[in-house]
Parts: structure tokens; sequence; C-alpha cells
């Protein structure tokens, strides 16, 4: 699949080669949706927990002898029907992560990036290069290259302060190493902008001879 080169100033500069084993795989709904549940339940978090009778402290003695008293028999302090005692049935600790083999998450990718390529959502740059942080200009840039967007995603190749500072500013837009490409974020930004260099880093572990 051949794709146009632009500048940042929306300007046709070269044409590039898409790779058809990234770019042009049969798209796996079910796969796409397994890696994208799989990413939400590991960044779950669980922000409570309570403890139950076996884990709070003391209750060791019985509190009275078991008959005699005309009071209700009872073996601990810590039971949860005392002031002091344990929680019955209450929050607790859930691991929420699921496994995916990498060969499974790298397949995922590649379909969505062939949705995204077919649906032309993929908008390559020969480079986003600015010389100050001046979020206006980003601002620019992005409408330029794809005025129809309502979220872009920014790919770059090495740490680029001034372009990360830019970006962060705008709501509707996020910078992401090509390294870290996932599926999360294909999935939540409608565009994405891949300067040739970030082309070259997804090649490198999603292509064929990766």
């Amino acid at each position: 699949m051949k794709v146009d080169v632009h500048n940042v100033a929306g300007e046709k500069v070269d044409t590039v080669e898409l790779p058809p084993d990234i770019f042009e795989v049969p798209i796996n709904v079910g796969l796409m949706h397994q890696a994208f549940i799989r990413q939400r339940a590991n960044a779950r978090q669980v922000g409570r927990k309570s403890k139950t009778r076996s884990e709070k402290r003391g209750g060791g003695a019985k509190p009275w002898r078991q008959k005699g008293t005309g009071r209700a028999r009872h073996a601990s302090r810590r039971s949860p029907i005392w002031v002091g005692g344990g929680k019955a049935h209450g929050p607790g600790i859930r691991n929420w992560s699921k496994r995916m083999p990498r060969q499974m998450r790298r397949a995922a990718l590649r379909c969505a990036l062939s949705e995204k390529a077919s649906d032309s959502e993929i908008v390559v740059v020969d480079e986003m290069v600015i010389d100050e942080p001046k979020t206006r200009m980003i601002y620019d840039i992005l409408h330029t290259l794809a005025p129809d967007a309502e979220k872009y995603l920014v790919l770059v190749s090495d740490q680029d302060d001034y372009l990360v500072k830019s970006v962060r500013n705008l709501t509707n837009a996020a910078t992401l190493h090509a390294g870290y490409l996932n599926i999360n974020d294909l999935a939540t930004y409608d565009k994405v902008v891949m300067p040739l260099a970030a082309l070259e880093v997804i090649k490198s572990y999603l292509g064929a001879e990766a």
C-alpha cells in the first residue's frame, strides 16, 4: 500500500510503501477485542480491602464461658458482629490481570493498523520537529494534516520534549513512542500521525523479519 508523505505544512513531498505484512493483514475483530480487554483489565486497580476476622488482632481468648452466664455464646471478640471485629463479605484484593502471548498481541496490533490504513486514518509525515514548545503551532499542524479528525495520536521515535509539551496541552491529542504502540490508543484516537522515523520503529518489531 502506497501512501503520501506530507510535511508539517500539509504539502505532499513523497510517497512511501507501507509493509503489507503490517498494514494489509486480514482483520480479526475477535483477536483485537481480546487484546483490548486484556489491556484494560491489566490497568485495573483495586482501591480498598477490608480485614476478615482471621486478619484482625486479638480474639485469642473466649470472651466468657459457654454456659451459665445467661448471655449469648461467643468464641472471639474478632467476630463480625462485635465492634472492632472483622468484616464479613467485605471488599478484597482481586487479580484482574489477563495473560496473552506476545505473538497474539502483535497480531492484534497488525490488525488494528491494517484497519486504520484501510480507513485512511494514518497520516505519514516526513518529520515532526519544532524549535520551541508551542501548543498553537502543533494545533495548526495537526488540523492542517487532518482537518476532519477529532482525536490525534502523534507517534514519536525518540524523546522530544518540545513536541511532548506542546501536544500535552491539547485535550484531543497525545504523543506515544512508536515502540509502545497499543491496541487501546489505536481504538481511542481516530487519526494516527506517523513520522517516517516512527514507521521504521514499528517495522522493526512488527515486520516479518522481526
